[in-house]
């Protein structure tokens, strides 16, 4: 089952518009995660905002955002004026330019989300986006405003669906001249031909197996024999307070292990 969209809004195509919504196209919630404990307790730990002057707790209604203008002054900011900057993009990604499809640099490409049609009536019209640019093997650009931010966007069309990458601004991409300018350039021409025979002989279809996670084998190998060495727990039977699920989480982090073990063993016999 595909996770709940976190936006829902517009796309649109000059006067062909269709109810949209978006989700991430990737997740790391398989990943090991860790809480923060006392060790003396075993009670975890939180963490809380404090008065770097003070040194007392604030308040959930006491934080604001604010601007540093200068060294300890600040122009500060509440959630309804940020709320009230109000952009078209925030509910509507409207798609003014196209681009070759291979005409924008990976190293742009920051996040992927997948958009699907929202409504059954706006099916049509997003099959008709979609297929255009497919046709013409084209991305579409838009803007769009994620987390308060209006983020460049380019859209792919990708089977049924379109593929929507977020882009990263031009001053966060480092000018690739200052790193390569003193690379010697010249290669022996004989070597070469000794290169591609290895390339040839390593080259395999791409799959997903080929980015498994050797630390996050390692980690759950570890957990799992924490686990074994762990006495049965002597506390009564679990409340509503998330604890009834622990059963759930050793039983999946179990079959991660045992699946990310069989993954590493096909590997090795290739």
């Amino acid at each position: 089952m595909a996770p709940r969209p976190y936006w829902k809004g517009y796309l649109k195509l000059s006067l062909v518009t269709c109810p949209v919504s978006m989700s991430p196209a990737t997740s790391e919630s398989d990943k090991v995660r860790f809480h923060t404990l006392n060790r003396e307790t075993g009670n975890r730990v939180v963490s809380q905002y404090v008065d770097a002057v003070t040194r007392k707790p604030v308040k959930d209604e006491d934080e604001v955002k604010g601007y540093a203008r200068g060294e300890n002054d600040y122009v500060l900011l509440t959630d309804d004026e940020l709320d009230a900057v109000a952009l078209d993009t925030v509910k509507t990604i409207d798609i003014d330019k196209f681009v070759p499809r291979d005409s924008i640099e990976w190293i742009y490409l920051e996040k992927p989300h997948y958009l699907v049609p929202d409504d059954p009536v706006g099916h049509e019209a997003f099959a008709v986006i979609r297929d255009a640019m497919a046709s013409d093997d084209v991305f579409g650009v838009s803007r769009l405003v994620i987390g308060r931010r209006e983020r460049a966007v380019v859209l792919e069309p990708r089977g049924e669906g379109i593929l929507l990458w977020t882009l990263r601004f031009g001053d966060e991409v480092r000018p690739e001249e200052s790193y390569f300018e003193d690379i010697d350039n010249k290669s022996d021409p004989d070597l070469i031909p000794l290169v591609q025979k290895f390339i040839k002989q390593h080259t395999k279809t791409w799959s997903a197996d080929m980015v498994s996670d050797p630390v996050q084998e390692a980690l759950l190998d570890i957990i799992a024999k924490k686990k074994k060495a762990l006495k049965p727990s002597k506390k009564g039977k679990a409340k509503d307070d998330g604890a009834a699920t622990e059963s759930n989480v050793i039983d999946i982090m179990d079959a991660l292990r045992k699946s990310l073990a069989a993954g590493g063993k096909g590997k090795r016999a290739s």
